[in-house]
């Protein structure tokens, strides 16, 4: 009982720093990429014909749905799926841009207005779409939903898409039951060689 007391008084303090970070974090962030951002911008638009942000709907905190933002890496005849089955249904719809693009994770760098906007963090579960339901029913068991998704989470530096569903579910529900600061400096070290690696990234 007492623990659960414990848990009650801590997260609010917790959730109040984490959002102040992600703040800061993500205006840092912005600042510091702008010219990566901008050769990236004409990169994608020189690549293939389409829009340069690649917009989709996910589901956030709480199970409601949100629009999230990317640098388009697909052609725009690619089918609105999981990574994993788009890459297992055999057909490379992945752009040349694209290609870098993932395996630097620099595709990812729009999701800092997300941030800002207060739909992500920068440490969460990786936000599921609705077709996922595996993935979004086993979230919902587990109170995962609770969470605002991420940009990186404990799931991105212990497998990314080489995870299956359950395992995925199993690594978010880890997160959410071990909250704190010191996990969440550890996914941010982790990032960084999972992203050198390139382990898991499709």
């Amino acid at each position: 009982m007492s623990g659960s007391r414990t848990e009650r008084r801590s997260l609010p303090a917790y959730a109040l720093w984490k959002r102040c970070a992600d703040i800061v974090s993500a205006l840092l962030l912005m600042a510091l990429m702008s010219p990566v951002i901008v050769v990236v911008l004409i990169w994608v638009r020189m690549d293939s014909p389409g829009p340069v942000i690649f917009r989709q709907q996910r589901v956030g905190r709480f199970g409601k749905p949100f629009t999230i933002y990317k640098f388009r890496t697909m052609t725009v005849s690619a089918p609105n799926l999981p990574t994993d089955q788009v890459v297992r249904a055999g057909v490379n719809y992945v752009t040349r841009s694209g290609r870098f693009l993932r395996r630097a994770s620099l595709d990812e760098l729009p999701q800092l207005w997300n941030v800002l906007k207060g739909d992500m963090s920068v440490i969460g579960p990786r936000p599921a779409l609705p077709s996922q339901v595996a993935v979004n029913s086993g979230r919902e068991a587990a109170r995962v939903h609770d969470l605002l998704p991420g940009i990186t989470g404990w799931a991105q530096v212990n497998g990314r898409d080489d995870l299956s569903d359950e395992e995925k579910v199993q690594m978010d529900k880890y997160y959410r039951d071990n909250l704190s600061l010191a996990l969440d400096i550890s996914i941010l070290a982790r990032t960084g060689a999972a992203l050198s690696s390139g382990r898991g990234a499709n």
